[in-house]
């Protein structure tokens, strides 16, 4: 499992091979949830399933995205991050942290 940030703001990663493929689980903040769902495989368009009243999604595309340029296998990327009333600066930092995870794929 990868982790990036602390606290409240902690978030995490965790892979499984499916077959000849991939699944990725992303959690963290006060709250774990399913908020979003991408889906890539080589050589087509990205698809996002936005769950009503998250954004997950974008944090959960570009680690489907990487992962499925690196591999060159169908990618899932799953799951979803919550702290209660964040503000715009604390999105910003939970966003960041995601994308550190990016970078560990």
């Amino acid at each position: 499992m990868n982790i990036s940030g602390r606290g409240k703001y902690k978030v995490w990663l965790q892979r499984y091979d499916i077959g000849d493929d991939i699944v990725f689980f992303l959690g963290g903040g006060q709250r774990s949830h399913v908020g979003g769902v991408v889906i890539a495989e080589p050589g087509k368009k990205i698809k996002a399933i936005r769950l009503t009243g998250h954004y997950d999604d974008i944090v959960l595309q570009p680690i489907a995205g990487e992962a499925c340029k690196k591999y060159k296998k169908k990618v899932v990327a799953i799951g979803g991050v919550h702290v209660d009333n964040a503000t715009k600066e604390e999105i910003t930092l939970l966003v960041e942290n995601c994308k550190k995870l990016v970078k560990k794929v």
